[in-house]
């Protein structure tokens, strides 16, 4: 069976599940080119408008598959081209959604940090405990978490290994937000449903602005809203939204042909 499955949630709403319950989800390579096949398909796919990540209930991810990684040498892991893999889901232009249950450690925390919204459940758990098996994270955890949560929080994540629960990872800022364990993957896919009823150039062009303006000085970030917002003049959707608005009514915007 495929170690990853795909589920149609709602129109315009798919779920990819990460199934290997067996070893709570761990991302060997198979898994992981799933992944970057399964991401690289739907963001070219225009009839798929928010995209969910999912686990099981004991296991968003509890990291990478540790069977792959005893024997490595360097020149075997450049040969993965990890960052490819990675890239696939860093790349996409479409609103994701990290529905997370139960373990979300190592690469399986750094997966749900590549999400733009992080649902998580009351019982998750979050960590990066590479440090305690002689590694460090390379799946960009001492990038994001930094930005996500600044130094000091991070710091102490990532040099003791630590795991910390969904309320702290809220408090910290790496979660969107803590529902109960059983609605988690309901809130995620209802969230992303709302996101697909949703301008489709405008909800790009805003998770493009927030993830470049995070690599750019703050002139620089603003130059790239204002060029976006500028850009959207130019579109359907924006004339519907607010004559809809002014004329008290729905929007009906393009892309809803489902």
């Amino acid at each position: 069976m495929s170690p990853l499955l795909r589920e149609n949630a709602t129109p315009g709403v798919v779920l990819l599940r990460l199934h290997r319950p067996e070893v709570l989800n761990a991302l060997n390579l198979a898994l992981r080119q799933a992944l970057a096949d399964a991401f690289h398909a739907l963001d070219r796919d225009p009839g798929v408008h928010a995209i969910v990540i999912g686990g099981s209930e004991r296991a968003f991810c509890a990291g990478a598959d540790l069977q792959e990684y005893v024997d490595a040498t360097p020149t075997d892991i450049l040969a993965r081209q990890m960052d490819q893999l990675w890239g696939a889901i860093s790349g996409c232009s479409k609103p994701v959604i990290a529905a997370v249950r139960g373990h979300a450690l190592g690469g399986g925390c750094e997966l749900a940090m590549h999400a733009d919204i992080i649902i998580a459940g009351q019982g998750a758990r979050f960590g990066q405990p590479e440090i305690k098996i002689g590694i460090m994270p390379g799946g960009g955890a001492t990038q994001r978490l930094t930005r996500a949560v600044g130094k000091f929080a991070a710091m102490k994540i990532l040099l003791s290994g630590e795991p910390f629960t969904a309320t702290e990872a809220l408090a910290m800022g790496l979660a969107s937000e803590v529902v109960p364990d059983a609605e988690v993957e309901q809130r995620a896919i209802e969230l992303a449903t709302h996101l697909a009823s949703l301008p489709v150039q405008a909800l790009k062009f805003i998770k493009e602005a927030v993830l470049e303006g995070m690599n750019l000085p703050l002139a620089q970030g603003l130059a790239w809203e204002r060029k976006s917002f500028q850009l959207l003049f130019a579109t359907p959707d924006k004339t519907e939204g607010i004559r809809a608005r002014l004329e008290k009514r729905p929007a009906v915007f393009a892309h809803h042909d489902h």
